[in-house]
């Protein structure tokens, strides 16, 4: 059997290298004519998407690029600490890696078991028949398989090719920014990663790997705006207003009147891909944030994604097509949709009114103590494993 894999950011390679290990061979088709060096901010990958990743020999190496993430700490717009989670397996926490840094090593891991990966191929159309795949290309070019992978993001092609009425992205009423500045004045620990409750929004902030302050915020938009919008905007505009947003609040007022534009990160709208109602043809499957993207609040984007990619190997190891597509989203719709479901919830508190976040603010400390175990809260998620070994039966 031979892969068509379209998408060479996370999931493609990652499910590339799944089916290497399954004894299935696979191209990565990726659209833009070079790598992501130097573009993108930073992200999270939980302890599950760490332990999916040791099933492609992956793990230690993002282990090398990543940052990690022993506790939680929750403080309150005047700094002061009312809660604070640990990770439940001390071993192996969340890694916060930058995503170019991610999308390299993954590239590399890829070409050193022979998968090929072709850059400026733009997906345009895929012909299917009862026996194979033909993509399609911008530049004319074609290519044939026995299966095609669509892991080409959010904004799929492969998923409106499977169902020209599926749903796109939804906004999630929150706009991402980010950066550093220099230094470590607030005092944080190597392995804790802040996340600030103030009046008016939400900082989360961490130490970096370099020793200075890391930051990133969600602010609340009515508006969408595109990445390209709010960069035309200017950084230097959207320091202005969060400076304004955020007033006193600790320690936002501090970080961000010492943030420069030069080490901004301004990504605009936040999203989420309500899981897809079609999720495969016979011929045909979607994969990661094609198939479905739980809101960054989770901090499950890629994890789920990687999940993703390494069960559906599995399962396309041990069952014929289409059979493998079905059993695999048997397998995987029931937990992404939950975790949606648990990102709707964090969203809705960022952008509560100030009024609710003050009373967040008096009922989160006994909340903490009385109700809110990490295991309870996190277990489900944190702890999960795909048993490689085990054969999928359907």
């Amino acid at each position: 059997m031979k892969a068509l894999i379209i998408g060479g950011g996370i999931t493609g390679p990652v499910a590339a290298l799944a089916l290497h290990r399954a004894g299935i061979d696979a191209e990565i088709f990726e659209a833009y004519e070079q790598a992501a060096d130097g573009v993108g901010g930073w992200l999270m990958i939980a302890p599950n998407g760490i332990n999916a990743l040791g099933i492609v020999s992956a793990a230690d190496a993002v282990r090398t690029i990543g940052r990690p993430n022993r506790r939680m700490v929750m403080t309150d717009g005047r700094g002061k600490r009312f809660g604070a989670f640990d990770e439940l397996d001390p071993a192996n926490p969340s890694q916060t890696v930058l995503r170019p840094e991610l999308y390299r090593l993954l590239a590399e891991r890829a070409a050193e078991a022979g998968i090929k990966l072709h850059h400026g191929k733009r997906l345009v159309d895929v012909t299917e028949t009862e026996n194979g795949v033909t993509a399609r290309f911008s530049d004319g070019s074609t290519a044939d398989g026995d299966i095609l992978l669509g892991a080409d993001g959010v904004h799929s092609t492969v998923r409106t090719l499977i169902d020209p009425d599926a749903p796109g992205p939804r906004y999630t009423g929150l706009l991402g920014f980010g950066g550093s500045v220099p230094g470590n004045d607030f005092g944080l620990a190597e392995d804790e990663f802040y996340f600030a409750q103030g009046k008016r929004g939400f900082l989360g902030y961490a130490l970096t790997e370099d020793g200075d302050t890391g930051w990133f915020t969600n602010v609340p938009s009515a508006e969408p705006i595109t990445g390209e919008e709010a960069r035309g905007i200017g950084a230097a505009e959207w320091l202005r207003r969060m400076r304004e947003l955020y007033g006193d609040d600790y320690p936002a007022r501090e970080i961000l009147g010492r943030a420069t534009t030069d080490s901004m990160v301004v990504l605009g709208s936040m999203h989420i891909m309500p899981s897809a109602p079609i999720w495969h043809t016979n011929r045909i499957v979607l994969v990661g944030d094609a198939a479905h993207v739980p809101s960054n609040s989770t901090g499950q984007g890629a994890s789920m994604a990687i999940e993703s990619a390494v069960e559906l190997a599995r399962c396309l190891r041990d069952l014929p097509v289409p059979q493998a597509f079905e059993t695999y989203e048997k397998l995987r719709r029931p937990r992404v949709e939950k975790v949606a479901a648990y990102g709707e919830k964090v969203n809705q508190d960022k952008v509560n009114g100030r009024a609710a976040k003050a009373l967040m603010g008096l009922i989160a400390p006994i909340a903490m103590k009385l109700f809110l175990k990490p295991e309870k809260m996190f277990g489900w998620l944190h702890r999960y494993r795909i048993d490689w070994d085990a054969k999928v039966t359907g």
